[in-house]
């Protein structure tokens, strides 16, 4: 009981964190690996049970889904969909402490993103540089969608870090792309997960009911917030936090 309990509750807030500012599978993935998974198919089970909380997080901000660049939202679908696949593939032939190694850079590569999006989009407006083009939207797109088939955690940090330099402007609008495409990702590479048995069912249960409500919870908090710097920084807050904490021996 207090096993469930303690995924429960993680589940829950992770939803909210995943609705609000991603990073929210610094919290199930722990709690799984506590719960007794090897660190694979901890992130696996993580990434299946996120599912659900990304979808109803999404259907939340269904008003504000939009694409802002030069990419169309089919075009960034069919990109998140190629990577998924990409990234599942590698997460199933990398071996555990290979895995366990890389996370902690990639989170902090995601937090700097996010933190400085807004100082590179004014260096990049003061040098002429403007809004990114197709087909590095494209590459970006998909670089990290290989990054969340690979690794679901802080797959929400990374994709608002990614729409910021490639121009977003509204980040309510990127909160709701970043739970439909984050949807989409935990879809297909569940499929794969599923398909190479790295899913620990009763486990992934209990964290989808309690993120399901959670994300639900937490956009439409989320959608109250006037002020969106203080959005930004409490999405920076939580990348830098979780990434300290995996960085931890």
């Amino acid at each position: 009981m207090l096993e469930m309990t303690v995924l429960f509750v993680a589940g829950f807030v992770a939803g909210i964190l995943n609705a609000v500012a991603g990073g929210g599978t610094f919290l199930t993935f722990p709690a799984l690996v506590w719960f007794g998974l090897p660190p694979v198919l901890a992130n696996a089970t993580s990434t299946l049970a996120a599912m659900p909380g990304y979808a109803s997080a999404a259907w939340a901000f269904r008003h504000d889904v939009g694409a802002e660049g030069p990419l169309k939202l089919p075009a960034i679908i069919a990109l998140a969909t190629l990577g998924a696949v990409i990234g599942a593939l590698l997460l199933i032939v990398t071996p555990s402490e290979v895995f366990t190694g890389v996370v902690p850079w990639l989170l902090l590569l995601a937090t700097v993103l996010f933190g400085a999006g807004p100082a590179i989009l004014r260096f990049a407006k003061s040098r002429g540089i403007g809004q990114a083009g197709l087909l590095v939207s494209a590459l970006v797109i998909l670089l990290v969608a290989i990054y969340g088939g690979y690794f679901n955690g802080g797959l929400g940090i990374m994709l608002l870090a990614a729409f910021s330099l490639l121009g977003y402007q509204n980040l309510h609008g990127m909160n709701g792309l970043k739970n439909l495409i984050s949807a989409i990702i935990s879809v297909v590479s569940s499929v794969a997960f599923i398909s190479a048995g790295l899913i620990v069912w009763k486990p992934a249960l209990v964290i989808a009911v309690a993120i399901t409500i959670g994300g639900y919870v937490g956009a439409s908090q989320s959608r109250r917030i006037k002020n969106q710097n203080h959005l930004r920084w409490f999405v920076t807050g939580v990348g830098a936090i979780t990434t300290v904490i995996f960085f931890l021996p």
